[in-house]
């Protein structure tokens, strides 16, 4: 209830919203349960014919071990359907050559009879399966043999036999059944369960052995439309196999044709191959394939009988609806539909999760919208408010008990208003406002003046202490607002960066990869992030041997010819050794390359420093160096100092803007502690594209820029973070040249010649005095100028950082392969 309130009050109608979207809901409901109970029944009548076949199916005449092992998976898989299995399969083995009628109810009724028992101990798992199978069926067969006064160690082994391939079946059929009903959420099959599917799809083409039409057996004519069916989609390796395996298992069940082991793996390794040509090659490879073996192995009648068979399972593949083949496609890796289909599902979860945090972006807008309007519309009210309180003690003190009241506020209530709003005024911008400073037209007004004056000046003081804790209260809202909007910026961002992900590069991938191929580079895999102008992003894993660095030589002048801008080797890593891969990632180059160099020391020689330093990418062509000094020196100086960079470069990385990143530090600073400890911060964030540099300057000391003989103080007025609640932060923009070099220090270093000296011409001098420009070295020089100054010692925490700007010069120049393998990029998503 609460929740509902709040939302109403800001804004939100939540009735209308709630009762359509509940009308929605159960229509899509509904819908959903008419479509699920469908497709439940096709899918029962699928099961049920399978079952049928299964109990018809047996091996080596006497051995019928797929009967409980598929009843034992739909137990588990499809409880609902276990009754309706068993009459199947119960059904099924009365057509069976080997009448079987018996042992296979048995052994039904014992498993259902044990799994209910360890159902009631609640023991009743899936991994059980194989055991209770094995237990039924060993049981049944052994007692069967005893009643037949057959209890010789050939039945016990053959029982045995029976039992372990029931056991191993059960396995197989508990991973081909969700894959056969297609149950499976995912399109993403390991290649155990499709081995797995053959053999159940197999097992179940062993309960037509011995069924024909005219001269056309049922078996071998299902077989191998199911080979051309899985040929078509998977190509020659799935033909194979599917062939070997449906070829063993028929000829298990029908000893007579364990030629057609060879004869369904040529034919589907043949038909295959010829995949590409479409469903008539195909189809011609398995005629082919079947025909060039039967020659060996039968005569005339044979070989003809076997033609008809191919023909007529090529008639039924070329029947066989193009949905139906797609459908199967999306289950067998390596094939288009599977790709697309994982492309399909990748799709999806990027744009659920890109809705979820838009939503999440548009809370956070609404959260920092809600605060803004509630602090303006409390300023409003809390200025009427403070006047109304002002006069309403004065008329309970003052007025309440004078004979003159009903003459001031009915008769003269506006003239009475005016005297007393005139006051307090006088009171507020005079703190030391005495009785001999009230106007005459007062004391003529009022014979109460000093009592009144009293009163207000007692009222004043509560009123400005409450105004201190209001300002407090406002400011803090006013930065919650702030960093709420803060964070859906950086949602937003978010956001745009998955949907530009979600692009489909398919198509630049295959290009770049023929190219690099047509050059004799093979790669294993290459992977394009973002082809965003500036922002290129590429991963390619290699096998090329260590030293020749085609990488840098090769692949980055290549891409930069074909993406029409300069690409560098932006990381490199090597995989596992003992596969001799290696992953490099390429990037935009940016049109600057910064070179930094560092020089540090703590007061007196000790180890820890008070200062802190961070030189860092942020990931969106801005380069980032900043300083910090914390209050005081050693360890609780470097807490608070290395505390202020670490947040602000997180939240500068996630995106998080400049001015409000440091608010955000500051408010984190002042709530780490209740004593007053502060950090002085020295950012620069340098735009890589352009040269433009941002300093922001708090508490610090000035900055400079080194231009040839030229030194350019950069400075600015900011008090430091953790001190007030609010701060307001100035920022200092700069454009920057090739060849400047930026000089940033702490205090330590900026007041080294004393408050005698002008400290800004002395640094400007020094610096202008050396003769290197190499980071690194300026930075040396500056701390050991420093250090002589003093004789030698160390007075204060030191550290300077010297950063060079300068053009990218990439290490080798672009080339022309061959033709025109310009790149098409794709349109940004906004």
């Amino acid at each position: 209830m609460e929740k509902r309130n709040v939302l109403q009050r800001l804004g939100w109608d939540i009735g209308g919203a709630t009762d359509k979207w509940k009308h929605t809901f159960k229509s899509r409901l509904l819908q959903h349960r008419a479509v699920q109970a469908a497709v439940g029944k096709r899918w029962a009548l699928v099961l049920m014919a399978v079952a049928f076949l299964l109990g018809r199916a047996n091996i080596l005449g006497e051995l019928a071990p797929f009967a409980i092992a598929f009843f034992a998976a739909v137990s588990y898989l499809r409880p609902g359907m276990m009754k309706a299995s068993a009459v199947a399969l119960v059904a099924g083995s009365l057509l069976s050559p080997h009448l079987q009628v018996g042992s296979i109810a048995a052994q039904i009724v014992v498993f259902a009879l044990l799994q209910r028992g360890l159902a009631r101990y609640e023991k009743s798992e899936v991994s059980h399966a194989p055991a209770l199978v094995f237990l039924s069926t060993f049981t049944v067969g052994l007692f069967a043999d005893i009643v037949a006064t057959n209890l010789t160690w050939y039945a016990v082994m053959m029982t045995s036999v029976e039992a372990a391939l029931s056991s191993v079946l059960t396995l197989i059929f508990l991973q081909a059944l969700p894959v056969l009903t297609l149950t499976r959420k995912n399109y993403q099959l390991r290649h155990e369960e499709i081995i797995c599917l053959i053999i159940l799809l197999a097992s179940v083409l062993t309960g037509t052995v011995h069924w024909e039409i005219g001269a056309i057996s049922l078996e071998h004519t299902l077989s191998r439309y199911l080979i051309l069916l899985l040929a078509f989609v998977g190509g020659a390796p799935i033909g194979a196999s599917v062939g070997v395996v449906t070829g063993l298992i028929l000829s298990l069940a029908n000893l007579s044709a364990i030629h057609q082991i060879s004869l369904l793996a040529f034919a589907g390794m043949l038909a295959g191959l010829l995949k590409d040509g479409g469903k008539m090659a195909v189809g011609f490879g398995m005629l082919l394939g079947t025909s060039i073996l039967s020659l060996y192995v039968g005569d005339a009648s044979h070989v003809l009988q076997s033609t008809y068979e191919s023909v007529a399972a090529v008639a039924l593949f070329l029947l066989t609806p193009k949905g139906m083949i797609r459908t199967i496609a999306k289950y067998v890796p390596g094939t288009q539909e599977h790709a697309k289909s994982q492309q399909d599902y990748v799709r999806r979860v990027r744009d659920i999760t890109a809705n979820r945090v838009n939503q999440f972006s548009e809370v956070f807008k609404q959260l920092s919208k809600s605060f803004g309007q509630l602090t303006e519309k409390n300023h409003v009210l809390q200025h009427e408010a403070e006047v109304g309180h002002f006069v309403n003690a004065v008329t309970n003190e003052a007025c309440s008990t004078c004979f003159k009241r009903n003459t001031c506020w009915e008769g003269d209530f506006y003239k009475t208003y005016k005297f007393m709003t005139d006051m307090m005024t006088e009171v507020e911008t005079k703190p030391d406002f005495g009785k001999d400073d009230i106007r005459t037209e007062w004391r003529a007004a009022c014979h109460k003046t000093d009592r009144v004056l009293g009163i207000l000046q007692k009222q004043y003081e509560k009123y400005r202490y409450d105004r201190h804790w209001m300002n407090q209260i406002h400011e803090s809202r006013k930065l919650v607002s702030e960093q709420l909007f803060g964070v859906s910026q950086v949602m937003d961002d978010l956001v745009k960066e998955i949907r530009r992900e979600g692009q489909g590069l398919f198509l630049q991938e295959e290009q770049i990869s023929q190219v690099l191929e047509e050059m004799g580079l093979s790669v294993h895999r290459l992977d394009i992030i973002s082809l965003e102008e500036g922002n290129v992003e590429i991963e390619i894993v290699h096998g090329f041997k260590r030293g020749f660095d085609e990488c840098r030589k090769m692949i980055a002048p290549l891409l930069s010819d074909v993406l029409g801008e300069t690409i560098a080797v932006k990381q490199e890593r090597w995989d596992d050794p003992g596969e001799g891969l290696s992953t490099v990632r390429f990037s935009s180059a940016k049109e600057y390359e910064i070179e930094t160099g560092i020089a540090c020391a703590a007061k007196g020689g000790e180890w820890l420093s008070g200062d802190s330093f961070s030189t860092v990418e942020l990931g969106n062509g801005k380069f980032a160096v900043a300083v910090s000094d914390g209050m005081g020196n050693g360890e609780r100086a470097r807490v608070e100092s290395s505390a202020a960079l670490s947040i602000l470069q997180q939240l500068l990385q996630s995106g998080m803007d400049e001015q409000l990143a440091i608010k955000s530090v500051n408010s984190v600073l002042m709530l780490r502690s209740s004593e007053e400890m502060y950090a002085t911060v020295d950012l620069a964030i340098i735009d890589l594209y352009s040269g433009k540099t941002t300093f922001m300057k708090i508490g610090s000391t000035p900055s400079f820029i080194k231009r040839g003989e030229e030194v350019l103080p950069i400075t600015a007025n900011n008090l430091p973070i953790g001190i007030l609640k609010d701060i307001e932060v100035d920022l200092v923009v700069h454009q920057l040249l090739p060849g400047d070099l930026l000089v940033m220090m702490t205090d330590g270093v900026y007041d080294a010649p004393g408050h005698a000296v002008n400290k800004e011409l002395w640094m400007k001098r020094i610096l202008s005095e050396m003769d290197t420009d190499a980071p690194q070295e300026v930075a040396d020089k500056l701390l050991e100028t420093v250090i002589r100054h003093h004789d030698g010692q160390v007075v204060d925490d030191m550290t300077v950082i010297a950063a060079r700007i300068d053009k990218f010069a990439p290490e080798w120049a672009t080339f022309r392969w061959r033709g025109d393998a310009t790149i098409e990029r794709p349109r940004t998503v906004s």
